[in-house]
């Protein structure tokens, strides 16, 4: 740790007002002493990181920090501003700031001296004495842990309780995870052991941080009463936890709020509760208590859509299909159950047809289900599929899944905070709560908020249908702008699920809207590739070597794979691809552009109405996002100077890594 901070890289006297002025401040330290290569696009690494999640904590602590490949060796820089500085805390601002900085190839050992400082900061006595600190190169020693706090830890009194007998203990294993792995991971660990200290708990952590995790004894787990899963990616292993009552939520709960979780996990423990997500299920995104109800409808949402997803992409394709073999009257065809000719080409046609028809049919009642299911988890899904095929009933469509997922969830959230009588706690789960929540969502969806959700879908289909003129460019710069905006975040996932709900009963004006979503989605990658070609310079070598892969997943229209460049640089880059997605979306409605299949990219061009002006709609707004990306980095001064792990710049050795820029 002495390495990683030194008297240089401590300022006692910050003058800075906002994060990024005391981001920048102390990075500058950084690269005076030559820890940092590039101001600017370290700097875009740590915007890129706050985005993701504030790095404020509660007690007056802020730790911005990110891999980047502009550190060439681990190191750490503070700051004690006058004023506080919101760092999106929820008791305030912070006054004790570390900025944290890891190489993109860091190894373990460095990581888990940071991992330490972590643990560290969640002691009171540790953060006092910082707060005291009025020599630079005493407080780098005591960050250091060279010189120890001033005040130490109190020794147990006979005063205080006796432990628990070992049989009577609670225990809890417990996971916690961040996206960088190197702070919020190993703080929450600290945080929930000491509360388990507090409250008597037996409390066992597992932290899946980046350098690694060591797996928590299976006869640990296997005797243990309840799980806490504190985490902002998916747990590893996850279904080593499953049947246990389980608390699940963002990292941040697990620092701000450890005895309510470890309280809340008792709670579903004495109550029967035994619930546990699957592994890699999206319900493990679901919004926690501590956030807004912004972020958690967000996460719902998402909840659906991300399970919804594998039927559009069977159903439409092979719907497509059918088209493409059988032509477009292959929809009037007799059931294939009833009348199929294995020498007949359209019935094959009408086979496909049909079984994608099929599969489109679940779209809106699986929508809801797993809607209900991000809110509620298991209980919620057979009221969110009920409502799901009640909209499909009314013709309430895309809109009415939502409202019965919503709905649903709500329902079977409000009933389970009713306390019953511990005689029925082992029926809840499998008849009374699917009982009342699907009859409540029956009465609401048929009677009271159907019928108008029916209409107003009736209204956007007729909206759609008569698009045309300068009202389906202005509707194809919006959707453009949505796809690109967060390269396969929410935004962009509502604009195409805006989309795939339109092919459920297709017309012109939503085949028009498909054709513009898809092909705005395709410009990032492509963009990003094209300018690495073009202007290689601009770029480092590990965004040359995503720039190949761009190509590919341009041209499947995975727009995903515009997010490397986008995370290291996004000032520069997300405004380059806003501007190409709107200029294709626009063109693609000009042109009057169609496509009955919800994903394929260039591989289902046969199935796209006008495929030469669709392809020229997609080559312009490739070439204006590659274009605007290259005049922003010129303009800049970011080169593309690559950093070995000896921090040289231009070592592009043969042992060098390369390693992508995590998001």
């Amino acid at each position: 740790m002495s390495d990683m901070i030194t008297a240089d890289l401590v300022d006692l006297d910050l003058a800075a007002e906002t994060k990024e002025a005391a981001a920048r401040s102390l990075a500058e330290r950084m690269v005076a002493l030559g820890r940092v290569t590039d101001l600017e696009g370290f700097l875009a690494d740590v915007a890129a990181r706050e985005a993701q999640m504030p790095t404020g904590l509660d007690g007056g602590i802020g730790i911005p920090h990110c891999r980047s490949e502009h550190v060439t060796e681990p190191t750490l820089a503070f700051g004690r501003p006058a004023e506080g500085i919101d760092f999106g805390a929820p008791d305030g601002p912070a006054d004790l700031i570390f900025l944290i900085a890891a190489p993109a190839g860091a190894d373990d050992a460095h990581l888990t001296i940071l991992s330490a400082l972590a643990r560290r900061l969640m002691d009171p006595d540790f953060t006092a004495a910082l707060r005291a600190a009025t020599d630079p190169a005493a407080t780098a020693s005591l960050i250091s842990g060279e010189t120890p706090p001033g005040a130490p830890a109190p020794a147990q009194t006979a005063a205080e309780p006796e432990p628990a007998p070992e049989s009577d203990v609670f225990r809890i294993v417990a996971v916690t995870s961040c996206p960088t792995g190197i702070a919020h991971t190993y703080m929450a660990a600290e945080a929930l052991e000491q509360a388990g200290q507090t409250e008597g708990v037996e409390v066992v952590v597992e932290p899946q941080g980046s350098a690694g995790f060591t797996r928590i004894d299976p006869a640990v787990i296997a005797a243990a009463d309840g799980v806490i899963f504190a985490h902002d990616v998916p747990v590893r292993e996850k279904e080593r936890f499953a049947g246990k009552p389980t608390v699940d939520v963002g990292v941040k709960a697990g620092i701000n709020r450890p005895a309510e979780l470890i309280a809340e996990v008792r709670d579903k423990a004495a109550r029967g509760e035994t619930t546990a997500a699957a592994t890699g299920s999206p319900v493990d995104e679901a919004g926690g208590p501590g956030e807004g109800y912004g972020t958690k409808l967000r996460k719902w949402l998402m909840s659906g859509v991300s399970y919804m997803v594998p039927f559009v992409a069977a159903g439409g394709l092979l719907i497509a299909l059918g088209f493409a073999i059988g032509g477009y009257t292959i929809d009037k065809a007799p059931s294939v159950a009833e009348h199929f000719v294995w020498t007949d080409s359209t019935s094959w046609a009408a086979l496909l047809f049909q079984v994608g028809g099929l599969a489109f049919s679940f779209l809106v009642p699986v929508l809801a289900g797993y809607i209900a299911y991000g809110m509620a988890d298991r209980p919620g899904l057979v009221p969110g599929f009920v409502g799901g095929s009640i909209a499909l009933t009314i013709n309430a469509g895309f809109l009415g899944g939502l409202a019965a997922g919503l709905i649903a969830g709500g329902t079977v959230m409000a009933i389970q905070r009713i306390k019953v009588p511990a005689a029925l706690r082992g029926i809840m789960p499998v008849v009374v709560i699917p009982l009342i929540s699907s009859a409540v969502v029956g009465f609401l969806m048929f009677l009271v908020v159907g019928k108008p959700i029916a209409e107003l879908q009736k209204a956007l289909t007729d909206w759609l249908s008569g698009l045309s003129g300068a009202n389906a460019i202005i509707l194809g710069v919006v959707l453009g702008l949505m796809m690109c905006f967060d390269l396969g975040g929410p935004l962009n996932k509502v604009a195409y699920a805006f989309a795939v709900g339109g092919l459920a009963n297709p017309n012109e004006g939503s085949l028009k809207v498909m054709a513009a979503v898809m092909a705005a989605g395709m410009v990032p990658p492509l963009a990003m590739a094209l300018a690495t070609v073009v202007r290689g310079a601009l770029f480092t070598r590990t965004e040359r070597e995503n720039g190949k892969a761009a190509w590919v997943l341009g041209g499947s229209f995975i727009t995903e794979g515009a997010i490397p460049f986008a995370a290291a640089d996004p000032l520069r880059v997300i405004p380059s691809a806003m501007a190409g997605g709107a200029v294709t979306g626009a063109l693609s409605m000009l042109f009057e552009c169609t496509l009955r299949a919800p994903h394929g990219g260039i591989f289902v061009l046969p199935l796209i109405g006008n495929p030469v002006l669709y392809l020229i709609a997609i080559l312009a707004g490739t070439a204006v996002s590659a274009a605007l990306v290259i005049l922003l980095k010129g303009m800049g001064g970011r080169g593309g100077k690559d950093v070995g792990r000896d921090g040289v710049p231009g070592a592009e050795s043969g042992t060098a890594p390369k390693v992508p820029v995590s998001v």
